[in-house]
């Protein structure tokens, strides 16, 4: 009995600590999944692992991470025994909370034999991750000279000139800022005068009365014309610096007022001060109105006692202090203009610095090419960026992704031509003379028979000089597209001659030529040669390329 309770309790013991262990697990794996879940996921491949020699292996790598994490793809000479010909930009596609980076790398290598792609190493969020290694092969190129078509030499010709600004352009520049420097400190200088002329009043009075004791207005007997002036010089001191209705008041009115500002205490003239001006300004008015002719003695004395009340009365008036400066509206809005002027100045000066140091930044980091074109705009760079379409053309029909949807046009065929096709259509958006131009065709031949590629293919050149191309140079490589159908690739440079301007333009070109479905595929991009986005919108195209197989 004691033998069976021992055994029992044994089993409950055991039984408890399986079942700890098990809920330990479940709360391990619970707790780890989202771990798990957020791990990022990477990969790498290669579109072919056998080349020729020149011939590029685009090689792909995948990364499917969190939307928050920063990814950093490899740079360099990462690839090496393989050059990289071109690093394109990461497409970025969301899958739901994550987001899935696509990096793509043009390899080639130019020597034959059996190479390796070493691991790439990529870091998420300071994690390193490594990719497979892989093996490819290149392959010696045979080239058959007795097969291969010579084309008729082209003779010499004229190179344009590049586009350069003639010298007279920067010396008229140089004249014209010269004359603008010149004309500018002309102007500030006669301001700068206009307001040295502009005597403080003291001076001015002095200056008038000093100029009226050198006429002849006595001596000549002008009488009314010298004390006019006389009285002005008075008034004016009087009403710059005293009432501001001096020049408009009558002789009565200007006294009463000066008395009463003695009789205050804001004036502290002397004793015949205000009688000698009294005296001075009724004989003014006399000589003015009444046609009184005062001696010249008489004349002279008041020309003096002038003199000696402007004296007085700049004696008496104390300096303005800053508070009585601030009641007057002149003065507070000059200073309130130089604040603004101070202020204005600031603020522009630290906004041209601050756009300065941006520009700098930019340019330094990313370019000048890049920042005028970013700010200033680029046609084919906004291609670039834009959104793309991925539609079907034709019959049979051929997917591609391009920037703009291609446009149904008339082809030009002849006679012999229309009876040999059951069916042609061409698709085209932009022109030969264009940043970009990219067309799709698609022809069916009335006869089942299998058509010879390569006769598409000698066509080519022949066909780009009908469309008014110059100085072909045209190289060929096999070519596969995304699902496998092979067709080759003609790709060159070319000028085109513009009818409007007569300008001749350099261009890269590249044609893809299939011949599936029982019919013949041609899809073509032509470019300004100097346009790094059109080459890379031009990759973009040419990678996207999709024949459909249709079912027999």
């Amino acid at each position: 009995m004691k033998k069976n309770k021992l055994l029992d309790f044994i089993y409950k013991k055991h039984s408890f600590k399986k079942q700890f262990q098990a809920i330990l697990i479940i709360a391990v794996a619970f707790f780890a999944l989202p771990a798990m879940a957020q791990e990022a996921q990477v990969s790498a491949s290669i579109d072919t692992a056998q080349i020729k020699i020149g011939e590029q292996i685009l090689y792909q790598i995948n990364v499917e991470t969190d939307s928050t994490n920063l990814v950093v793809f490899p740079e360099g000479n990462t690839f090496s025994p393989l050059e990289v010909v071109e690093s394109l930009g990461a497409d970025t596609t969301r899958v739901q909370n994550k987001f899935q980076l696509l990096k793509e790398y043009s390899l080639t290598q130019f020597d034959s034999g059996s190479y390796t792609i070493p691991q790439q190493r990529i870091i998420i969020n300071n994690k390193p991750f490594l990719t497979d290694s892989m093996r490819v092969e290149v392959a010696d190129v045979a080239v058959d000279t007795t097969q291969q078509q010579m084309y008729p030499i082209k003779p010499s010709v004229e190179v344009p000139k590049s586009f350069s600004i003639p010298v007279w352009v920067w010396w008229l520049l140089l004249i014209l800022v010269i004359l603008g420097v010149l004309v500018f400190f002309f102007i500030k200088r006669r301001r700068e005068k206009a307001l040295e002329n502009k005597l403080p009043p003291y001076e001015q009075a002095m200056k008038d009365l000093d100029e009226l004791d050198k006429s002849t207005l006595i001596e000549n007997r002008e009488v009314k014309e010298y004390y006019s002036r006389l009285t002005y010089a008075v008034r004016r001191y009087l009403d710059e610096k005293v009432y501001d209705r001096a020049m408009e008041s009558t002789s009565t009115e200007l006294i009463d007022f000066l008395e009463a500002q003695q009789k205050s205490g804001v004036l502290h003239l002397h004793g015949k001060t205000l009688q000698n001006l009294k005296q001075i300004l009724q004989r003014a008015d006399l000589a003015k109105f009444a046609g009184s002719r005062p001696d010249v003695i008489t004349a002279k004395e008041d020309r003096n006692k002038t003199r000696m009340i402007i004296n007085d009365v700049k004696s008496s008036m104390p300096e303005p202090s800053e508070e009585e400066l601030m009641q007057d509206e002149e003065y507070r809005q000059n200073k309130l203009s130089k604040k603004r002027k101070k202020r204005l100045i600031f603020g522009v000066s630290g906004g041209v610095l601050v756009i300065f140091i941006a520009l700098a930044v930019l340019i330094s980091s990313k370019g000048l090419d890049y920042v005028i074109d970013t700010y200033w705009g680029h046609p084919t760079k906004e291609l670039l960026e834009g959104e793309w379409i991925r539609s079907e053309y034709g019959t049979p029909p051929v997917v591609i992704t391009t920037p703009e949807v291609l446009v149904r046009k008339e082809m030009e065929l002849s006679k012999d031509a229309t009876q040999t096709y059951a069916d042609a259509q061409m698709f085209a958006f932009g022109s030969l003379v264009s940043n970009f131009y990219t067309s799709l065709s698609t022809r069916i031949f009335t006869k089942k028979d299998q058509f010879d590629l390569k006769t598409g293919v000698d066509g080519v050149y022949k066909e780009l000089e009908n469309q008014g191309a110059q100085n072909i140079v045209m190289k060929q490589e096999e070519f596969t597209t995304v699902n496998g159908a092979k067709g080759v690739k003609v790709f060159g440079t070319l000028e085109i001659k513009n009818p409007v301007n007569d300008e001749i333009k350099p261009k890269k070109y590249s044609i893809l030529n299939f011949a599936e479905n029982g019919g013949f595929q041609q899809i073509t991009v032509i470019y300004d040669e100097d346009d790094s986005y059109a080459d890379e919108i031009s990759g973009r195209i040419i990678n996207s390329v999709e024949l459909i197989k249709l079912n027999n």
